[in-house]
């Protein structure tokens, strides 16, 4: 399918109004509804991670309703079974008497999937989401059934060092797009905050976009061009956090495992939406340095002398950035 410049640029400056929309709505968190935003364009899922009361769950709710997607929110506790997300089949007679098994369809069948606390749930629970995010099927007693149409996991976590939490296995995080830094507000940003929370100031959400035309955007974000040496660039970036491959001393020290293909895809989906965001038509090495992070954050695992000298992921990432942006190793 092709598209001509000024369908991109009609599609472009919808998206603008989504998140003009969504910005008069949530206070600040510029780079959360910018990231969240990148990772729906480009068809995959982000997991938001911040203290508690920092909007996490209200930014994906109003993300939801300015898209007019389906919208499902599981909070996840410790307790919860698989079936609880994914559903179960159920006896129910019919009007003549009959017994049969009925599918009933759990929450996770749903365009846009808020899975609140994800790290609270037990592994076995997290596990349940695994198929869903990588394969939009869902396997129950043999029945594979497939997921609606866009479909996106926006997952909330707070930090793993908080009582009562789970770290995701490796393998689920692998399967988030992105992962997104909820950062503090600023002093401006609090006196909003309570003008609209604390006071009579009523704010009313519009939708901007329908499923289809979502659908539409995705399409048009595959078709962002990304030269050679803008993917080389990538590679070597991806490349650089692996301690077998890298010249980076720092990450040979103190990096157990680096990113993989996964993270690649990553960094080159997420600059192509980024671009397709601000109205361009071809990925830049701004788009990737500026995605770099939030694809890759959740992809290195760092060793016990990294932890123990107080490094972290995002540290390495923005080093290694701007080693590559330089020409130098780290």
């Amino acid at each position: 399918m092709k598209f001509t410049p000024e369908e991109y640029a009609q599609m472009s400056e919808t998206l603008q109004t989504v998140k003009k929309e969504i910005s008069q709505f949530i206070v600040g968190q510029t780079d959360a509804i910018n990231y969240s935003l990148y990772a729906i364009l480009a068809d995959g899922h982000a997991l938001l991670e911040g203290l508690p009361g920092l909007g996490k769950t209200m930014l994906i709710r109003t993300i939801s309703d300015v898209l007019s997607l389906s919208f499902s929110r599981i909070q996840f506790t410790p307790d919860m079974m698989p079936s609880d997300i994914t559903g179960t089949n159920m006896i129910e007679r019919d009007d003549a008497g009959k017994q049969s098994f009925v599918f009933k369809e759990g929450p996770i069948f749903h365009q846009m999937v808020l899975a609140d606390e994800i790290n609270r749930a037990t592994p076995k629970t997290q596990s349940a989401l695994l198929e869903a995010m990588g394969e939009k099927t869902v396997t129950v007693l043999g029945d594979t059934k497939r997921m609606s149409k866009p479909f996106f996991v926006l997952a909330t976590q707070n930090p793993i060092e908080m009582e009562g939490t789970y770290p995701l296995p490796e393998a689920q995080l692998d399967r988030f797009l992105c992962k997104i830094a909820i950062d503090y507000p600023t002093k401006e940003e609090l006196k909003m905050i309570m003008e609209r929370t604390t006071g009579s100031l009523d704010i009313s959400l519009s939708s901007k976009m329908d499923a289809e035309q979502l659908v539409l955007a995705q399409q048009m974000v595959k078709h962002i061009m990304i030269a050679d040496e803008m993917i080389d660039f990538a590679i070597d970036l991806v490349m650089s956090t692996q301690p077998s491959n890298s010249s980076s001393e720092l990450v040979k020290q103190y990096v157990a495992y680096g990113s993989g293909p996964r993270g690649l895809q990553s960094i080159i989906r997420l600059a192509k939406a980024r671009a397709f965001m601000e109205g361009r038509y071809h990925v830049s090495i701004a788009d990737i340095r500026s995605v770099a992070v939030p694809a890759l954050r959740h992809r290195i695992l760092l060793n016990y002398e990294g932890e123990a000298e107080g490094y972290t992921a995002d540290r390495l990432l923005e080093q290694l950035v701007e080693s590559q942006k330089q020409g130098l190793s780290v």
